[in-house]
């Protein structure tokens, strides 16, 4: 079993509670508008982070960082990117996804700074669309939150958003 923890919208801020509910996860994707290198590598040693650029983020993060990521994590094909638009897969395609790319199971964004876990038919073709929320000025009434993920020989076995003190937000499982 691995858990992927997904943040997202820290803006250069992140809390302890933040930090604290990674803590445990296996590698932790972050979503973009970071504000500053060392929260990456304050994430980092905690588990391996996958990040994008978010429209608050500049070149300074290195070559590992980009607009797009596409980590394949205990069999499970993600795509990651800041814009919900980025991730939406239609039949014309995605500007993250080149022609022949394999369909994600997971698409990731930030941006809005509200929690969104999206399945069945509106998450077509993926199996899931997932917006942690935000650690940073949450938006919609919700708490400052963060997603976590269960993964299981190249299934998601569970995800959900949460609060920073753990309370169940939103929830779903295969």
């Amino acid at each position: 079993m691995t858990l992927v923890g997904v943040i997202s919208d820290t803006h250069g801020r992140l809390s302890d509670e933040a930090y604290a509910a990674l803590v445990g996860s296996d590698h932790i994707i972050h979503a973009g508008d970071i504000g500053d290198p060392a929260i990456l590598r304050e994430l980092e040693t905690i588990a391996p982070v996958t990040a994008v650029l978010g429209n608050n983020d500049f070149d300074e993060y290195g070559a590992s960082v980009g607009r797009f990521a596409h980590p394949v994590i205990d069999g499970v094909r993600f795509l990651v990117a800041h814009y919900p638009r980025d991730v939406k897969i239609t039949f014309a395609g995605s500007a993250a996804l080149a022609p022949g790319d394999p369909i994600p199971q997971v698409c990731i964004h930030g941006h809005t700074h509200v929690p969104e876990l999206i399945t069945g038919p509106e998450a077509r073709p993926a199996t899931y669309i997932l917006c942690p929320g935000a650690v940073f000025r949450p938006r919609g009434n919700f708490p400052r939150c963060i997603a976590k993920l269960q993964l299981s020989n190249g299934r998601v076995e569970s995800a959900r958003i949460e609060s920073l003190d753990g309370t169940i937000v939103l929830e779903a499982g295969e």
